[in-house]
């Protein structure tokens, strides 16, 4: 029974498997991948404060994107790219760090449906209530929103991590990318039954809770479009909710992937790919998407985009 009180202060990371020939071009590719999304979004964020235009509500739910895009990328990106130039054998972490990497890693993945549920909601209040809009998103209901969405996810992951932290571990292999809170329990001897229901019962709940809000506000903005007969706002609506869509429909494809092929070790090259694209494509596509389609952020990037041409010329 001494081997299940046992705990190891140092863990082997099992990491991204790759051949010798191709680890300086994997190393090479994410690095480009994680330059890419600091850069965009950081100057996504950086373009929205330094422009008063933009300090409309929209703009500013907006900015919790690219922070928890930023965040994502943090938590994996650094410690793959330095696990793939590292031998297999020596690839450790410290158990406090694999705690620490797995709750802001589930923070992200969390906040990623929360802040696009506050956004659905700005989106919702706009088309349905444009009258009273300025009323509703006052800069109170938006700060209301932006630390609702942060809260919810501090809250409901600490209590999930906190279940796995508190479990004695017999085990000192992560046999993941990085670590997470399913990586911290299987390390334990011990009955891990209340971490599968908390689990579980935490998975419905925040998927329900997205999928469901998502679905009814854009059942309603269809419908208000639909009664409508003024082209020009249908096509601004169509315009505005279509980046939102895209982004939400990337990140649920991607997360299910990642929380099925978890059910299932036979398939674990396949979950660690996954993996790697809920914390790699929609941070890579957020600023495109969003960017792209916000007028007035579009206009301040060509305008850039022209000063430095000319200024090169």
């Amino acid at each position: 029974m001494d081997n299940l009180t046992f705990r190891y202060s140092i863990l082997l990371m099992e990491g991204l498997q790759v051949t010798h020939l191709s680890n300086h071009l994997a190393f090479m590719l994410f690095l480009l991948a994680y330059i890419f999304i600091i850069v965009s979004n950081i100057g996504i964020l950086i373009q929205i404060s330094v422009e008063k235009r933009l300090h409309q509500p929209m703009h500013i739910l907006f900015c919790n994107l690219p922070l928890n895009d930023v965040l994502g990328t943090i938590v994996l990106l650094p410690r793959l790219m330095s696990q793939i130039l590292t031998d297999p054998s020596e690839r450790y972490i410290t158990y406090a760090e694999c705690a620490i990497q797995a709750f802001f890693g589930h923070v992200y993945g969390t906040a990623s449906h929360t802040i696009l549920m506050i956004m659905a909601f700005d989106r919702y209040v706009a088309i349905c209530n444009p009258l009273r809009y300025p009323t509703i998103m006052s800069n109170n209901m938006v700060v209301k929103l932006s630390a609702g969405a942060w809260g919810a996810a501090v809250v409901l992951v600490g209590i999930l991590i906190g279940l796995s932290v508190r479990l004695s571990h017999c085990r000192s292999v992560i046999q993941n990318l990085f670590c997470d809170n399913a990586s911290l329990f299987k390390l334990s001897c011990e009955n891990t039954v209340i971490n599968n229901v908390y689990g579980l019962t935490f998975t419905v709940v925040l998927l329900t809770s997205s999928l469901g809000s998502v679905v009814f506000t854009y059942l309603r903005i269809v419908m208000v479009c639909f009664k409508s007969k003024n082209k020009a706002t249908n096509s601004k609506a169509i315009k505005t909710c279509s980046a939102h869509l895209a982004v939400y429909i990337i990140m649920m494809v991607s997360g299910f992937t990642t929380i099925f092929l978890h059910r299932f070790p036979a398939y674990a090259e396949s979950r660690n790919l996954s993996s790697i694209m809920f914390h790699v494509i929609p941070p890579s596509l957020n600023p495109i998407i969003y960017g792209l389609q916000a007028k007035e952020i579009r206009q301040r990037l060509f305008k850039l985009f022209y000063k430095s041409k000319i200024n090169s010329m």
